[in-house]
């Protein structure tokens, strides 16, 4: 049974700190691609973050490069997301996904809110 369980959601003001964690459990953890999506009311899912296998190569998209970072610890079937400076446009319903040539396991979500 495939568990992704997202923390650290929450309302920050704008310019600050949120630090988001996906525990994943019931999958090979090391052979999964790892990735952040986010949903706005009214908006398309969209990817955020991805953290590949092996040699963790990253990914982000244009709108969070330099503010975001993801992270993975394979020690405790853990990824991560740091986000700073954080701007109204990033409030959203954050999910964590897995998955090898497609994402097919998700989370539940997390609430991210910047005012």
């Amino acid at each position: 049974h495939v568990q992704l369980v997202e923390s650290g959601g929450g309302s920050v003001q704008a310019g600050g700190s949120l630090k988001l964690s996906c525990k994943v459990s019931g999958l090979t953890y090391n052979r999964y691609v790892l990735g952040w999506f986010r949903q706005a009311p009214g908006k398309e899912r969209e990817g955020v973050a991805a953290v590949f296998p092996g040699a963790g190569v990253t990914y982000y998209a244009d709108s969070v490069k330099g503010r975001f970072t993801i992270s993975r610890d394979n020690a405790k079937n853990t990824v991560y997301l740091q986000m700073n400076s954080l701007k109204s446009e990033d409030s959203a319903l954050y999910y964590c996904a897995a998955g090898q040539v497609k994402y097919i396991h998700w989370g539940q979500g997390t609430q991210v809110t910047v005012s």
